[in-house]
């Protein structure tokens, strides 16, 4: 007996683990022998996943909150803070798509609550943990960022844009005015996209990567809500030739674990292809006033990048 010390089991927060890809991840991840906390607004939805779990070496802990709402989103922060001192993978995977406008208790288009401020927020307000961790944040994004037509059969791609004038009010986001569904879809994954650039330069000196992954078409329930109305008689046949959970999984797996992307930050991947975003995403300018727009949403008085943080 050496008297050594086992090392402190690492943590991976997921998000959107009771389904599909976040399952997948999720339980990969407890595979590892990692502890695995994730966020449901019903615990109950998360014991298919518990189950499979339990037959490995890891663990998981489901965290009740509604990442929808601002609340939700500080209230699962803080109790993932509050219970582990640091983490060393979050997967920011929960997302959502809405067939028409819709706004949250805080007065957010929903895409923009779920798609964007759910995974800044947990983000920025980890910072300790993540710095702590030193640790790989990934990014679920979508490749309609890089073209909003639903169908792309003719003509050249329409990348999803942001308008610097709405960045004073988050509210402001996908106005009800002119709101085309799946348009505000990728803006809300565009803006975490955006955000998650500067992200990564302010976490570097500490070891912290950021990075977004666009991880293929996947047969979620996310794509079903995005086919055309006029394909949907076929959208069993479709799906076959989706990838399964499993693949997907595999592109933000990659980004979380493989060590050959130790300290690789500020990048976004088609699957494992580095791929370049719209022009407006790396506008420092852009990027700062959308993150000082969601902090103040958020209520942080001390930034990321402020005194004290570290």
């Amino acid at each position: 007996m050496t008297g050594a010390e086992d090392p402190p089991i690492e943590v991976a927060v997921v998000t959107g683990a009771t389904g599909g890809m976040g399952r997948v991840i999720a339980a990969t991840l407890a595979g590892r022998g990692m502890h695995v906390v994730t966020v449901a607004r019903d615990p109950s939805r998360a014991d298919e996943l518990r189950a499979r779990i339990a037959l490995g070496p890891g663990s998981l802990e489901v965290i009740r909150a509604d990442l929808a709402t601002r609340a939700g989103v500080t209230a699962a922060a803080a109790a993932i803070a509050g219970r582990h001192e640091a983490v060393k993978i979050l997967v920011n995977n929960a997302g959502a798509h809405y067939p028409e406008h819709r706004t949250s208790s805080d007065g957010l288009e929903m895409h923009v609550a779920v798609d964007y401020l759910a995974a800044y927020g947990l983000t920025v307000l980890l910072d300790r943990q993540l710095r702590r961790g030193r640790a790989r944040v990934v990014n679920v994004a979508s490749d309609t960022i890089r073209d909003t037509r639903r169908v792309k059969l003719f003509g050249a791609p329409r990348p999803a844009t942001i308008d610097p004038a709405d960045l004073a009010d988050l509210t402001r986001v996908n106005a009800v005015d002119g709101f085309v569904p799946f348009e505000a879809y990728a803006r809300a994954k565009l803006l975490t996209v955006t955000a998650g650039y500067d992200l990564a330069r302010t976490f570097t000196a500490h070891g912290v990567t950021v990075n977004a992954v666009h991880p293929g078409i996947v047969a979620t329930d996310i794509v079903d809500d995005l086919v055309p109305a006029a394909m949907r008689p076929i959208s069993g046949l479709i799906r076959r030739f989706m990838l399964t959970p499993e693949q997907g999984a595999a592109a933000a797996l990659r980004l979380a674990i493989d060590p050959a992307l130790e300290g690789v930050t500020g990048r976004y991947y088609v699957r494992d292809i580095e791929t370049a975003t719209p022009s407006v995403s790396y506008d420092h300018n852009v990027q700062q006033r959308l993150r000082s727009a969601a902090d103040r949403f958020l209520g942080i008085a001390d930034p990321v990048d402020g005194p004290g943080s570290g």
